[in-house]
């Protein structure tokens, strides 16, 4: 856990510095609390957002700059979406999963035009990267979307890699064995 600690707190540092928020899922435990605590730390603004059924189960943190409690999780990631610049996902369980691959969707679909990356900590993603390729290589995702996906085991690159994103251009979003 302490690479992985040490990478929220990096990527806070990183976010103050480029002078970009923070906004997510509002907690204040595991990663989520870590780097909200660096980003208010650092004087950065946080914005959390939380449904209220985890107010109390994720310990909703009372310290930030905003903290929206919202009805249900689909309101929290329309909101987290409008407030937002880009997505990062830090290392995390099923609903950092589910989080990043709404947001990626979305990318790919056209409904934004975010930028959407994994902080590679360690190595935690590179499974999930290899399986990305290999739905592309399997003709399943086209392979400009599975570029959209972007990663990086440095929070400065990926900040960097994020700030350069362009959406590609396509006239069609998927066709098997393209």
């Amino acid at each position: 856990m302490d690479d992985f600690s040490t990478s929220a707190r990096q990527l806070a540092k990183a976010l103050v510095a480029s002078d970009l928020g923070l906004v997510y899922g509002g907690g204040n435990v595991g990663l989520m609390g870590i780097i909200a605590d660096e980003v208010m730390a650092l004087g950065g603004k946080v914005i959390g957002v939380i449904p209220q059924s985890l107010m109390e189960k994720e310990v909703g943190h009372e310290g930030l700059s905003e903290l929206h409690v919202v009805g249900d999780m689909h309101e929290r990631k329309a909101m987290m979406l409008s407030l937002g610049d880009g997505f990062i996902a830090l290392p995390g369980g099923f609903g950092t999963m589910e989080e990043l691959f709404e947001a990626l969707t979305w990318l790919q679909l056209g409904f934004h035009t975010k930028p959407c990356g994994v902080l590679n900590t360690a190595g935690y993603y590179d499974a999930l990267l290899a399986f990305l390729d290999n739905s592309r290589d399997q003709g399943f995702v086209k392979g400009l979307h599975r570029d959209m996906l972007l990663q990086s085991e440095s929070a400065d690159s990926l900040l960097d890699k994020m700030q350069q994103f362009t959406i590609p251009a396509t006239s069609k979003w998927i066709g098997f064995g393209e």
